[in-house]
């Protein structure tokens, strides 16, 4: 049996030498650092820890600024721009069953009013639609830049990557009904999913 210190002797040596270990492997890690790769006239940076080649981040999506409101992608159509820019002006609006019905301007809208305004601002759609009628809108599939998702009972669209809806379903900030941009995407699931061609 080993006396007691010998035993505090054998942790410490066991210490030690998980600490070298470490210290070892992390000495690659350390020495890490932002590489640029030249072709001919191009000049890219690859993010530390990228794999070299890595295809770059897709550039057709919006991000949502401070204030809530979205950003604009570079290279996006005009129609998709006129649509962001409308989503932007009714994103703090309130929520009001039926709003958006009568009208494209309301002083509050519901879903299909918020999602039939933005769709008319980006010249695809020519007088406000409910939910359901907006699940046989356009042609079946994912749009490139605008996508409806539409049942019967609710409906909330994608641009530029972004969520833009009425409900803060699986949202983890509150940001309260009406329409906004929302910090998650939701799955589709029991939606139909709808784009207008081209877009």
């Amino acid at each position: 049996m080993l006396s007691r210190r010998s035993r505090q002797g054998c942790r410490l040596t066991f210490a030690g030498l998980l600490f070298c270990v470490a210290l070892i492997a992390a000495a690659p890690a350390a020495g890490q650092s932002t590489t640029t790769t030249t072709t001919t006239s191009t000049t890219t940076t690859t993010p530390p820890g990228a794999p070299v080649g890595a295809p770059p981040a897709p550039t057709n999506v919006a991000t949502i600024l401070p204030g809530g409101k979205a950003s604009i992608p570079a290279g996006a159509p005009d129609s998709v721009v006129r649509a962001i820019q409308a989503a932007n002006r009714i994103h703090r609006r309130t929520y009001i069953w039926g709003g958006g019905h009568r009208g494209f301007k309301a002083k509050g809208y519901d879903c299909s009013g918020a999602v039939s305004y933005v769709l008319h601002a980006a010249g695809v759609l020519s007088s406000p639609l409910v939910s359901g009628q907006l699940a046989s809108w356009g042609a079946p599939g994912y749009g490139t830049w605008i996508t409806v998702f539409a049942n019967r009972v609710h409906t909330y669209m994608y641009i530029a990557g972004l969520r833009f809806d009425t409900s803060p379903r699986g949202e983890w900030i509150d940001q309260g009904r009406g329409p906004r941009w929302r910090y998650t995407l939701r799955t589709g699931t029991g939606f139909a999913i709808r784009h207008y061609p081209g877009l």
